[in-house]
This record gives structure tokens, C-alpha cells and sequence, in this order.
């Protein structure tokens, strides 16, 4: 546990680092801008922690995900399971603004808030919920992953606001998840405020891509149980 966390705190000051140095201000509109070079380097800081590990730690969660009575995918089938996963949840979402993303074995679902959220609000928006009733419906069908909810916005406003938002907002995401049918014991929540963009906050356009809420769907392995 204690190696997990050395690691993560030292990809969240790499990139806290890379944030401070490569924001610049604008004399006019006093807005912050971030060249794309910055970008790249925070998505690379920060990469390997939304890509290999769990928000809480693999073993915590897997007791968790244990304690609840979810068993293990074996290793020959976790591709098939996670591709039936996929391709329903491709089915289910699609002309409603979610992006579906396959990274090896993991689903990553891309909700930009505009769907998902009133302006400066965490309440999950009525036009929004039949779709993540379905979302819901296919995460209960696969119980056997892990559920991350991960909670980010754009540049406006001060680093703490964004913060506690994308905290809310990823809470908000899990709390009606639970609520409709998936397990509590596969979820967790991080919020990362500003600090991850996968845009310019230059422009809006920019701003309304990296206002977003992410649920990353893991599979939980034979290794997983045995370590």
C-alpha cells in the first residue's frame, strides 16, 4: 500500500508541477491557458495511475469486491467478458454523447457534464438519467469489475472550487449507480478538479471537452484474488 501511494503522490506533483509552469495568464482577459505540450505531459504524468491502478488500491478494493461475494474472471475469459461489456454498452449509449473507449482490458466511459450537469451543479440531469439507467443495467449484468468514477472540469474558477465540483460530481455518478442496481463494494470516486484537461481550456470548445465525469470499468482477475 504504502508503494501505491508513493507512486501516486509523485505523479500528482509531477503534475501539479507541470501545471504551474506551463500555465500562462492572458493580460487582457486574465484567463489561464496551458499549451498542448502541457497537456501531453499532465495526460503523461498521470497516465499510469488511471491506467494501472485502482482509486483506493487494488488489494483494499478487492476485499471489498470479496466481502461482497463477487467472484473472479479467469484469465482466459476476461477478454470475452469485457468485450460482450463493451459492445452493449456501445449499443446502449449510442447518439447520447457518451464516448465508449477501450484501453487493453479496461472500458473507460467519457460523460461530458454538459449532458450529465446543470451549470455549477452535481445533480445528474433528468434528460441524462435513462441513459445511465442503462449504463446501470449493463454494470449489474458484469459484476465482476471494478467501477471507478472519476470527477473533472475546466480552468474556471479557483483550483479548490474545481476540486470539490469534481468531487461532488463523481460522487453524485456512483450514488446513483448504487442506487440503481450495482454494487456499492465495486465503487470509488476521485475527483482531479483541473488537473487532468484532454483539451485547450483556451476555448470553450476546449473547456466543454474537459468538463467531464469518467467511469472506468476494470475486471477483476484470478491474480487479483490470490494476491
Amino acid at each position: 500500500m504504502m508503494r501505491i501511494s508513493h507512486r501516486i503522490l509523485g505523479a500528482a506533483g509531477l503534475a501539479a508541477m507541470l501545471a504551474t509552469t506551463a500555465c500562462t495568464t492572458d493580460p487582457e482577459t486574465g484567463q489561464k491557458r496551458m499549451s498542448k505540450a502541457a497537456i501531453g505531459g499532465i495526460g503523461g504524468a498521470l497516465g499510469g495511475y488511471l491506467l494501472g491502478d485502482l482509486v483506493g488500491g487494488r488489494h483494499d478494493r478487492t476485499e471489498k469486491i470479496l466481502g461482497a461475494g463477487i467472484g473472479a474472471i479467469a484469465g482466459a475469459g476476461i477478454g470475452s467478458y469485457m468485450d460482450e461489456q463493451e459492445r452493449k454498452l456501445r449499443q446502449q449509449t449510442a447518439g447520447s454523447g457518451v464516448d465508449v473507449i477501450r484501453q487493453g482490458d479496461d472500458l473507460l466511459l467519457r460523460m461530458p457534464s454538459g449532458i450529465t450537469f446543470a451549470f455549477n451543479d452535481a445533480s445528474v440531469q433528468p434528460q441524462f438519467r435513462p441513459t445511465l439507467d442503462e449504463v446501470a443495467s449493463i454494470l449489474s449484468q458484469y459484476p465482476k469489475t471494478y467501477i471507478d468514477v472519476y470527477g473533472h472540469t475546466d480552468s474556471d474558477g479557483s483550483d479548490a472550487y474545481n476540486q470539490t465540483l469534481s468531487e461532488r460530481r463523481a460522487q453524485s455518478v456512483a450514488n446513483y449507480l448504487s442506487s440503481h442496481g450495482v454494487q456499492s463494494a465495486r465503487i470509488a470516486t476521485r475527483g482531479f478538479g483541473e488537473s487532468q484537461p484532454i483539451a485547450s481550456n483556451a476555448t470553450e470548445e476546449g473547456k466543454a471537452s474537459n468538463r467531464r465525469v469518467e467511469i472506468k470499468i476494470s475486471p477483476v482477475t484470478e491474480s487479483d484474488v490470490r494476491n
